[in-house]
C-alpha cells in the first residue's frame, strides 16, 4: 500500500516537473511581451448637433489626433453619427468614421462603420450611463493579411459617471475596455537552438483579447443654447500582437505582444441647433 502510493506521489511529482519545464517554452511560442512604453498623444475637434426631430439627432465631426510627444500626426477623421432617444434610460445610434491613418510607412485611408446601444439613470444629480459600441473597421492600401486582418470587429464597453449639479459645467469619469474579435490567429513551434519558429501554420482571423484598457476624466461647459466645449484627459494600458511573417504566409519571424501606456488631453466645441 506504502509502495503504491509512493509510486502516486512520484508520478505527481514527475508530472509538475515536465509541466514547469514545458511551460516557458509554451509561453515563448505564443509570442514575446515587450516592455512597457510611454506615450503622450493630443486630440482636438469640432461639431455639429442637429436636432431632426424629438429625441432625434444627426452629428458630424472632424478630429485631428497626434502622437509620440506631439511630433507625429496620428490621423485625421471625419465622422457623421445619427442617434435616437428612445426615453430617460436608452439611447441608440449609427455612425459612420473615414479615417486617414498615419502607418509606419504611409498614410492609408481605413472606413469604420458602428453601432451603439446605452442604458442609463439618474440618482440625484449623478448620471450613471453603460454603453456598448459595436464596431467593423475596413482597412485598404498594401500590407500583408498574415499579420493585419483587413476587417476588424471591435466591441467597446464603457462605464460613465457623470455630475449634473452645476449649471453649465459638467464633469465626468469614465472606464472602457475594447475587445478585439477577429485578429490573425496562428500556430507555431520556438526553436531555441536557432532562435527561430517552425511549423508556422496561419489558422485564420479567431483570435479574441481586451487590446485597450482606459480611463478618462474630463467636463463638458455648457456655454449657451448652441455653443459648448468639452476637456479631457485619457489614461490608456495598450496590449497589441505584432506579427511578422512573409507575404506568402509560410514562415514566421516574430511575434509579440506591444504594452504602451498611453496619456492625451484633448479639446473638442459643438455647434447645437
Amino acid at each position: 500500500m506504502l509502495n503504491k502510493e509512493k509510486r502516486k506521489t512520484m508520478k505527481t511529482r514527475y508530472l509538475l516537473i515536465t509541466c514547469l519545464l514545458t511551460l516557458p517554452g509554451l509561453v515563448r511560442a505564443q509570442g514575446t511581451v515587450n516592455a512597457l512604453e510611454s506615450d503622450f498623444a493630443t486630440r482636438a475637434s469640432i461639431a455639429v448637433d442637429k436636432k431632426l426631430a424629438r429625441g432625434l439627432h444627426l452629428s458630424a465631426e472632424y478630429q485631428l489626433r497626434t502622437e509620440s510627444g506631439l511630433s507625429r500626426i496620428n490621423r485625421h477623421q471625419a465622422s457623421l453619427g445619427l442617434n435616437y432617444k428612445f426615453n430617460d434610460y436608452f439611447k441608440g445610434g449609427l455612425e459612420y468614421t473615414f479615417i486617414y491613418h498615419n502607418g509606419s510607412s504611409a498614410w492609408s485611408p481605413r472606413h469604420r462603420a458602428g453601432v451603439f446601444l446605452q442604458g442609463g439613470f439618474n440618482a440625484g444629480d449623478w448620471r450613471f450611463t453603460l454603453r456598448e459600441n459595436f464596431q467593423w473597421t475596413h482597412r485598404t492600401g498594401d500590407f500583408n493579411t498574415y499579420q493585419n486582418t483587413p476587417d476588424l470587429f471591435t466591441l467597446k464597453s464603457r462605464f460613465k459617471v457623470q455630475y449634473k449639479g452645476f449649471k453649465s459645467v459638467t464633469p465626468y469619469a469614465y472606464v472602457e475596455l475594447k475587445n478585439v474579435f477577429n485578429d490573425p490567429s496562428l500556430k507555431a513551434t520556438w526553436n531555441s537552438a536557432t532562435s527561430s519558429y517552425s511549423d508556422y501554420s496561419f489558422l485564420g482571423y479567431g483570435d479574441t483579447y481586451f487590446s485597450r484598457y482606459r480611463g478618462s476624466l474630463g467636463l463638458e461647459w455648457k456655454i449657451n443654447k448652441h455653443n459648448s466645449l468639452e476637456f479631457y484627459g485619457l489614461v490608456d494600458y495598450l496590449y497589441n500582437k505584432d506579427i511578422d511573417t512573409n507575404k506568402s504566409g509560410t514562415k514566421l519571424k516574430s511575434l509579440t505582444w506591444d504594452q504602451t501606456l498611453r496619456t492625451t488631453i484633448g479639446v473638442g466645441y459643438t455647434f447645437k441647433f
